[in-house]
């Protein structure tokens, strides 16, 4: 370690099961790979289905840094419940959609979508409709371009759209975590995943790193406004979605508000992180740093209890503890997971700036006040984006004939 900066641990980034690397080799079936504007595809045909695409799935990768890994991502949907061979096995095309870069705007990702989406319907055989969605940041990319294509008035012959725990209503990195990234004295790609363009679209609240203010990215506020001038959402499929969190209100269990989630010595000693709290002047993180020597406080006002609330989950605390040790520091972790994307967000009922629409009990939600035709949220809290049989079979079973 240099004695005039602390080593970069900052090689790494926060991403759930789906982008989480296996530990052994990858076997991915034969596919044919479709270049697109700003992405590529992989493509599977249904069992029965030679000589061209005759009923399509389009699924959409999700946020992280950097190219998208296909592979990776197949890996993921096959470990939980064979996802893809199921739908293979029903006659279903699977075509994987991935981006080259994942943490680019969602708006120019969008356009990865929209020629995926006309190359199928172009290469299809027969007139069955499509369905078309994606995973956490995949889910809001084919929304995006869906609204965009009918308010262009493209033909996208989509029946069905699906999210698969994506933030509608926004998603939640601890800010203290956000902050700490770039006080990391080097060039890292914890911060670069952090202030990325996507990241400034889909985080709720975002720490700026030019002013260290705390707050609603221009960037989000922008693409919000984008969606709006095209409806919102597409019109003509029927929208569904699926949360990774529970719907009953009930949270992570023993997150109790206040309480120190991850203390690091040895190497930022004494840096720590706090499980959000609601009130004003909250402290969220302490940061400290010896070279160059720095400290600063992390504070919020009015934030509700988000790190403990119904909702996918990440493993944030526990990546950042592993980070540090593998760098010779010390770690004291007293809770591994936060909530990433709130149910209500997943599911599109409800915001997640305040404490009793975040905690909600869904099940007593008129469920018309989602911007969705239906949606199931999970029986037990589970990880972003983990690929479960309880969701899987429902999604597969709303496909249309």
């Amino acid at each position: 370690m240099s004695e005039t900066a602390e080593p970069n641990v900052g090689s790494f980034t926060l991403g759930g099961p789906l982008t989480a690397e296996p530990a052994g080799t990858i076997e991915v079936p034969e596919h044919e790979e479709w270049p697109l504007p700003n992405g590529f595809a992989w493509v599977f045909p249904g069992d029965g289905n030679s000589g061209g695409l005759v009923r399509p799935v389009i699924m959409a990768d999700g946020f992280n840094l950097g190219r998208s890994k296909l592979d990776e991502l197949y890996h993921g949907l096959e470990n939980g419940c064979e996802f893809i061979s199921e739908l293979r096995r029903r006659g279903r095309d699977v075509i994987l959609l991935g981006f080259e870069e994942r943490s680019a705007s969602i708006l120019d990702n969008a356009e990865a979508a929209v020629a995926a989406i006309m190359r199928a319907t172009a290469e299809q055989r027969g007139d069955a409709t499509l369905v078309v969605g994606g995973f956490s940041m995949g889910g809001i990319v084919t929304r995006y371009a869906l609204a965009k294509m009918e308010r262009q008035r493209m033909d996208h012959r989509t029946a069905l759209y699906f999210s698969y725990d994506s933030p509608h209503r926004g998603a939640s990195i601890p800010v203290g975590v956000q902050a700490f990234s770039h006080f990391i004295p080097l060039p890292n790609s914890f911060a670069k995943q952090m202030n990325s363009p996507a990241a400034r679209q889909m985080l709720w609240q975002h720490y700026d790193k030019d002013t260290g203010k705390i707050g609603i990215a221009p960037e989000r506020t922008e693409f919000l406004a984008a969606l709006e001038r095209l409806g919102g959402w597409p019109m003509i499929p029927r929208k569904i979605a699926v949360a990774n969190g529970r719907a009953d209100g009930v949270g992570l269990p023993d997150v109790t508000p206040g309480e120190v989630a991850l203390r690091i010595d040895q190497i930022y000693p004494g840096t720590t992180f706090y499980t959000q709290a609601q009130g004003d002047d909250v402290t969220a993180a302490f940061l400290n740093r010896r070279f160059p020597k720095a400290d600063k406080t992390i504070t919020t006002d009015g934030f509700p209890e988000l790190d403990g609330a119904p909702g996918g989950t990440l493993h944030t605390y526990k990546i950042l503890a592993d980070t540090m040790e593998k760098f010779g520091g010390k770690a004291d972790l007293r809770h591994e997971d936060v909530c990433f994307v709130p149910s209500v967000s997943a599911v599109a009922i409800r915001d997640v700036d305040r404490q009793d629409d975040l905690y909600v009990d869904i099940n007593d939600v008129n469920p018309e006040e989602s911007e969705l035709d239906d949606f199931l949220c999970s029986s037990t809290t589970t990880a972003h984006t983990a690929i479960t049989g309880e969701l899987c079979t429902w999604i597969m079973d709303q496909l249309p004939d």
